[in-house]
């Protein structure tokens, strides 16, 4: 059966304090929208029909797609008047799945089993059972048993606003998420009223409606609280950064990641591990980065869009950022490996080095106070303490070859474009602007003169 889901997505999210729209803020590196987004569309519907308002251009910009439908809601009158307005891009059968754009954390699972309850023939509520309910619309059941589970059949959705003292004590809630046949809903949503405190047309009235209609109203439940939260605030956004968090961190866990802390743990984009794999306190990971056996990461590294090979070691305070890391590679503390960074085997990065663009060859080490960019380095080669290579000229960038086996001794610039060859060395404190034959010694420095009768000036 033909499935469509639409996904409001108007609100302006005022307790957020923020000129951003509430559903482009982000979780785990991603807008809020786009969880939702990505769960929804691994449903395979037809359609996928988004609703703004509050910042429509900028969401709609994000999420601009030819699978996707945009309709606005202005003003916003409520959730029913949001549904209303996909209406037309509705068709007249198959079923609809409305989710909300603020509720990032569903699950695929509790979706398919909400569209599976619904079977083109009920009105599917998705619920969830709180020990604090607050703020939540109540499910209002008869007395006596009507389903499978031995409870009262549903016969309607009270809001907290509307709610009496004695359903507000009721713990069984909407979550704001339903599944019903597209020509019924389309129906229902047609006789809306806004007669409530808030004076606003709710989607929720649509369950009295089925109830009148003969139409059987069926409950599915989330697994847990958390799939089901919303985000209304910074705090709450906070709250749900952590859960989703330590989600990542108990799934890394059980595939056998030894985590120092898993509530020092942030992943910001996919994160894939071997074997052995150890992650110390507080470190980021963002974009895709995988991490081969054995590797260990040191505390506060944050890495992104990076592959670090077997048994590498990454120590703490190190920046990673769209470069790979070979097998026994050392690295930190306190490095930077910028984009275009390639280390090969058992390459050394110290504290206070920073590699742009650059490929090292095995065995190759920078180990203190060093800049690699734009250079082409052979095997084995020691680069010394303050060393750079001089790669921009004010307009372009220019590459700098240094051979195998070459020795750059400390506080030397090498003035790209120019070759080192293999086996050389440069003496300490040169400036290199010209080749350097392999195997031989290069000095690049002014004289050294001593003046014994000097003073040093003194203060008037």
């Amino acid at each position: 059966m033909a499935l469509s889901v639409v996904i409001m997505a108007a609100g302006k999210g005022t307790r957020m304090r923020s000129a951003r729209p509430k559903v482009l803020h982000a979780l785990g590196g991603r807008p809020l929208l786009e969880h939702v987004v990505a769960t929804a569309e691994s449903l395979a519907p037809e359609r996928c029909i988004v609703i703004t308002g509050h910042g429509a251009e900028a969401v709609e910009a994000a999420f601009a797609c030819e699978q996707r439908a945009f309709v606005r809601q202005m003003p916003q009158l409520g959730t029913g008047h949001a549904v209303q307005q996909a209406v037309p891009a509705l068709p007249d059968d198959g079923i609809t799945l409305v989710l909300n754009g603020d509720v990032p954390l569903i699950r695929v699972a509790t979706l398919r089993a909400l569209v599976d309850a619904c079977a083109g023939t009920k009105l599917a509520l998705l619920t969830v059972t709180l020990a604090n309910p607050f703020g939540y619309g109540r499910i209002v059941r008869t007395d006596e048993p009507g389903d499978a589970d031995g409870v009262g059949a549903v016969q309607a959705i009270v809001e907290e606003k509307d709610a009496t003292p004695l359903q507000r004590q009721i713990t069984e809630v909407y979550t704001g998420i339903l599944a019903a046949p597209t020509a019924q809903l389309k129906q229902w949503l047609a006789r809306l009223t806004n007669q409530n405190a808030q004076g606003e047309y709710y989607l929720t009235d649509v369950v009295a409606h089925a109830v009148a209609d003969g139409v059987e109203v069926c409950t599915s439940c989330a697994q847990d609280e958390t799939e089901v939260l919303g985000v209304n605030s910074p705090m709450q956004l906070a709250d749900l950064e952590r859960r989703l968090q330590r989600r990542h961190a108990d799934a890394l866990m059980d595939a056998g990641v030894r985590l120092a802390d898993p509530s020092r743990f942030d992943l910001r984009g996919t994160l894939a591990c071997g074997m052995d794999v150890e992650i110390d306190v507080g470190c980021v990971f963002e974009g895709a980065v995988t991490i081969a056996d054995g590797a260990r990461i040191g505390a506060h590294c944050v890495i992104r869009d990076a592959q670090i090979a077997a048994g590498a070691v990454i120590h703490p305070f190190t920046h990673i950022e769209g470069a790979s890391v070979g097998a026994g590679s050392l690295v930190g503390p306190f490095a930077r490996l910028r984009p275009g960074a390639m280390l090969g085997e058992e390459v050394h990065i110290g504290n206070f080095v920073e590699v742009k663009n650059s490929t090292l060859a095995n065995g190759a080490k920078a180990n203190h106070l060093a800049y690699l960019g734009d250079a082409t380095v052979g095997e084995r080669v020691n680069y010394g303490a303050g060393s750079i290579t001089a790669n921009y000229d004010g307009a372009n960038k220019h590459r700098t070859t240094i051979g195998a086996d070459v020795h750059v001794g400390s506080n030397c610039v090498l003035v790209a474009p120019v070759r080192i060859g293999d086996g050389a060395t440069i003496g300490g404190g040169s400036t290199i602007t010209k080749e350097v034959a392999a195997g031989s010694l290069a000095i690049g420095r002014a004289r050294q003169v001593a003046f014994a009768d000097w003073s040093r000036p003194q203060k008037k």
